[in-house]
């Protein structure tokens, strides 16, 4: 059966005309002519039977239909060019792994250990980007997804299966040279200490306090910080205490950078969740990678 589907070069025309929002732009990105684009164009929205631009006085905008398949259309294009570099890259031997993750946690457990997957899996690539927050991913042109959350976030998440990888245990680090002594102190004492805020988490303090049994009136003051590296950085050079995911910091609590200010720990609110689509069939790729994911935290756990 022959698919309604309309030529390549038209969508590609398309797709660079909707995002420049000018025929000139996307031809001379495209190496057309003018007058080619707008051929293609027209033959698109001939083929689809729909108006996807309409002239202005400041040059061509688009349709409210136009907007919405621009948006379609560029995904797609984008998910035929990750795989075509893919299938060139490793020449019909691996495949490609579109990961959405949480900044941290890609760049502190994940990116060390690629090179055991390499080892393992040498043709497989894995493409990251950051994604904080749950999303469709039928719309996202991602495989899988590394996730960082409550287990009710997970719960509420459609069309997915979450696998669980491990708790956040979080803790209060901070400079050794911020304490009176080299031991941890107690919750009471920790809340006279200058706090670092984590723009994404601005009630972590607070809750921790509470869990805690303590009043902590500045729990909500102090600079915020929209990453975890960022607040340990700022730990280490003494600025006040970041409250952290252990996981996170080994290594700065290993060599001495950091230490653990307060030793007390309330219960477990989130944890690392390894999530794909929730269908029959993940790609060859998929599976692999998250056989190697999975048996990557058991032998670590054990």
């Amino acid at each position: 059966m022959r698919r309604k589907i309309p030529s390549t070069t038209a969508l590609a025309c398309f797709e660079a005309a909707a995002r420049h929002r000018s025929y000139t732009r996307a031809a001379e990105e495209l190496s057309l002519t003018q007058s080619a684009v707008s051929r293609q164009i027209l033959a698109l929205e001939a083929f689809v039977g729909v108006r996807m631009f309409q002239r202005t006085r400041h040059g061509v905008a688009l349709t409210p239909a136009g907007e919405q398949y621009s948006r379609q259309v560029g995904r797609s294009l984008q998910g035929l060019e990750r795989d075509t570099l893919d299938l060139m890259a490793g020449q019909g031997r691996g495949g490609g792994v579109a990961l959405a993750a949480v900044p941290t946690f890609a760049t502190r457990w994940l990116l060390p250990r690629l090179p055991a997957l390499a080892q393992r899996h040498s043709g497989i690539t894995v493409h990251i980007e950051t994604r904080t927050r749950p999303f469709i991913f039928e719309d996202s042109g991602f495989d899988a997804a590394l996730f960082a959350g409550t287990a009710e976030q997970v719960t509420h998440w459609p069309g997915i299966e979450a696998v669980h990888l491990m708790d956040e245990d979080v803790v209060p680090v901070c400079s050794p040279r911020l304490l009176p002594h080299p031991k941890p102190i107690s919750p009471h004492a920790l809340s006279a200490f200058p706090l670092l805020q984590q723009s994404t988490r601005p009630a972590a303090w607070r809750r921790w306090f509470g869990a805690m049994e303590v009043s902590a009136s500045h729990a909500l003051d102090g600079p915020r910080y929209e990453l975890f590296s960022m607040a340990v950085v700022a730990a280490a050079h003494g600025m006040g205490v970041a409250l952290v995911p252990r996981m996170l910091v080994q290594d700065e609590l290993r060599s001495g950078l950091l230490v653990v200010a307060c030793t007390d720990a309330p219960p477990v609110e989130r944890a690392y969740y390894l999530v794909t689509p929730a269908t029959e069939g993940l790609t060859p790729a998929v599976s692999l990678f998250k056989e190697w994911v999975l048996d990557t935290v058991a032998a670590e756990r054990t």
